[in-house]
């Protein structure tokens, strides 16, 4: 969102690097939080995959090309839908629910290929976190996948906004 709304005039450059740090520290938090929500299962549970799933996505099946447009996809929604849901007013009090309600039609549609990011952030500060965390028998983090979740929904979040807009003009 930060880049999209950067790439395309609505917020300042400048500003980015805080945004998108804030971001990575937050959703790093967040993952360290659910470490400790399940501090007594890490050593009872044997499968390493199960337990990087507990902090970042993975493809149903691994096809550089394909996980890559699945993100691109899904992103692109997103960004077009919150561009079209922030342009109007159908209900003030409703946006919240109307943005919940897309990233979850966004996850039940497209989401089983890849497990749907759609933002960076989500992906990679978990997945920084699985590699630091002391979990017993956790194996890898999966590095040769992480970028994908990463330029994916980069590229269809600008993408997305800027056919919102190009629309608009």
């Amino acid at each position: 969102m930060t880049l999209a709304l950067a790439a395309t005039g609505q917020f300042p450059w400048e500003n980015v690097g805080t945004y998108v740090s804030a971001q990575l520290l937050g959703a790093m938090l967040g993952a360290a939080l659910v470490w400790l929500q399940y501090l007594p299962h890490w050593a009872r549970t044997a499968d390493p995959a199960s337990k990087l799933a507990v902090f970042c996505t993975a493809p149903a099946v691994r096809h550089t090309t394909g996980n890559l447009i699945s993100e691109f996809i899904g992103t692109f929604v997103l960004l077009f839908g919150l561009s079209a849901l922030g342009a109007n007013r159908f209900a003030e009090g409703l946006n919240p629910l109307a943005v919940g309600a897309l990233v979850l039609s966004i996850g039940l549609s497209l989401g089983g290929t890849t497990g749907y990011a759609i933002n960076p952030a989500r992906d990679l500060g978990p997945r920084i976190a699985h590699a630091l965390l002391p979990i017993p028998g956790k194996g890898g983090s999966d590095w040769a996948y992480a970028w994908i979740p990463i330029v994916g929904p980069i590229l269809g979040g600008i993408c997305g906004a800027m056919v919102y807009r190009a629309l608009l003009s």
